[in-house]
């Protein structure tokens, strides 16, 4: 029985999904998109997220044990990414990574909270046992688990263009100075927790190091990349592209 505060956690997702969409789509037809779209998907996107938060970690408590502890949670840090998004002017393309998590669990909810309530269930396979999911569920629940990986790997690559963006921004001064930092942190954790931004990253660099050697390229730029690699694998603490990541890379 889903209780009163899940249905609040899936709310945040619906609006935070819908709003995003919303202004996701006034950007794309030049529409000019309403800022209040964008602050209303980003509350959703708080209020969901303190949800989980306060699920996983309790009640704040004010002692280092517990602080280190929430800052390695990643639905902390997405929850301080979203509160230094909708405090910051908008960047439509920061909208994105949190609907497409945001698509996959409106779509699980509705397939086991809302649905069950909405569409007949079969009798049960065994006796005793829980009434069968309607076809649609059943459909439902194998797109969900046919997609997850892609659109994982699509939030990986999109956080990267983020960076891309935020540092184009801060040259333009399109946005602060303090974006471009706050969001190298950011993708920091990210690389030490999910083996899809590790495989993108290691994807990207690839790719740039296919264009800085290729025959005939300046070697200048070689060497421009390779010391902006090493100030990066030293503030990071780790070397660019681990064996482990960059094999899993190059099967995929």
């Amino acid at each position: 029985m889903a209780t009163t505060q899940h249905y609040m956690w899936a709310a945040g997702h619906f609006i935070l999904l819908i709003s995003a969409l919303r202004y996701l789509l006034a950007t794309v037809l030049f529409r000019g998109p309403s800022p209040w779209w964008y602050k209303t998907a980003f509350t959703g996107a708080l209020a969901s997220y303190a949800i989980v938060c306060q699920k996983s970690l309790g009640t704040p408590q004010f002692n280092y044990a517990w602080f280190t502890r929430s800052m390695a949670d990643e639905n902390v840090q997405y929850l301080l990414l979203a509160l230094f998004w909708w405090t910051s002017k908008p960047i439509a393309l920061a909208l994105v990574p949190y609907a497409i998590f945001s698509l996959f669990h409106a779509l699980t909810f509705s397939r086991t909270t809302l649905m069950p309530q909405l569409l007949s269930q079969g009798p049960p396979a065994t006796a005793g046992g829980p009434p069968t999911p309607h076809p649609v569920q059943k459909k439902l629940q194998n797109w969900v688990k046919a997609n997850y990986d892609t659109a994982m790997k699509a939030v990986a690559y999109t956080e990267l263009l983020i960076m891309l963006r935020v540092l184009l921004g801060a040259v333009t001064f399109q946005n602060s100075l303090l974006s471009p930092v706050f969001y190298a942190h950011f993708l920091r954790a990210r690389w030490y927790q999910s083996k899809f931004t590790q495989a993108a990253i290691v994807q990207v660099n690839l790719r740039i190091e296919g264009y800085v050697r290729a025959p005939g390229a300046s070697p200048v730029a070689a060497q421009v990349y390779d010391r902006f690699k090493a100030v990066i694998s030293r503030w990071a603490g780790s070397i660019i592209a681990p064996q482990g990541a960059a094999a899993g890379a190059r099967r995929q």
